[in-house]
């Protein structure tokens, strides 16, 4: 059903948008949408037209607990931090290694979570790592639409 993920080491990425606390129970990620697309073409110096939809834990993710806070972050990457937009917050995802997933589907189809957690994830070599998962929508994304394409990145860690 999925394929394999790549193994990719991604380098210190800047971010600018607006965050929300919130859970998978207390679902608010429309309304973060809603209040950061109207307002994204104020950004100066993205690095491309890719969205970054970013998840950060105060501890490692608890898988399955729906109740679990995090500050979801509606992002773009950017080259600097000049000319931040009122209302809106930096934020650095530090270099690391991830496993990244092609996803085509519904954001609202959870299988590929329960594979990526519950499958691939207990039979690699890997651990997830307590940095921030998030997912890229690039040009194929289309909000809504079950040919929607997108990027998963979760962090991950050798198993020592």
């Amino acid at each position: 059903m999925y394929i394999e993920p790549l193994i990719k080491f991604s380098e210190e990425r800047m971010l600018i948008g607006k965050q929300l606390k919130m859970s998978l129970a207390e679902n608010k990620t429309g309304e973060l949408w809603k209040s950061f697309m109207p307002r994204s073409r104020e950004i100066k110096s993205p690095l491309s037209t890719d969205l970054i939809s970013m998840q950060v834990y105060d501890e490692t993710l608890k898988v399955g607990d729906l109740s679990q806070e995090f500050d979801k972050w509606a992002t773009i990457q950017v080259t600097d931090f000049k000319d931040v937009p009122e209302e809106m917050e930096c934020f650095i995802v530090n270099a690391g290694l991830y496993a990244v997933f092609h996803y085509k589907g519904l954001p609202t189809d959870t299988r590929i979570f329960h594979y990526i957690f519950g499958t691939w994830l207990p039979n690699s070599n890997y651990l997830l790592d307590s940095r921030p998962h998030f997912e890229i929508l690039g040009e194929k994304y289309k909000n809504g639409d079950p040919t929607s394409e997108e990027k998963i990145w979760i962090p991950i860690k050798m198993k020592t």
